[in-house]
């Protein structure tokens, strides 16, 4: 009778794990309809703790104004709209 020799080898292994990525904040939109622009830019400003800062504007006559002062603008929509979520790269 012949006996068999088995030998088991174990190769190590090295699993790399990279962190989990965080998510980015992300905030509710107010409802800042009729507000005065600069008003809904502080709003924006607080309510993100300063990460958020940046919103465009588009006259809505039609007229292309440009803005010289942000309080002399109201809100008449927003993108995104009221009750939806915001990132800091949503543009606003």
């Amino acid at each position: 009778m012949k006996r068999v020799l088995v030998a088991a080898v174990t190769v190590g292994m090295a699993i790399v794990l990279s962190p989990v990525a965080s998510a980015e904040p992300s905030w509710t939109m107010p409802n800042l309809i009729g507000r005065d622009l600069q008003g809904a830019q502080d709003a924006i400003q607080s309510l993100t703790h300063g990460e958020v800062w940046f919103s465009s504007s588009t006259d809505l006559t039609g007229k292309g104004r440009a803005q010289i002062s942000d309080r002399n603008w109201q809100v008449c929509s927003s993108t995104p709209p009221p009750g939806a979520k915001f990132t800091a790269s949503t543009e606003i």
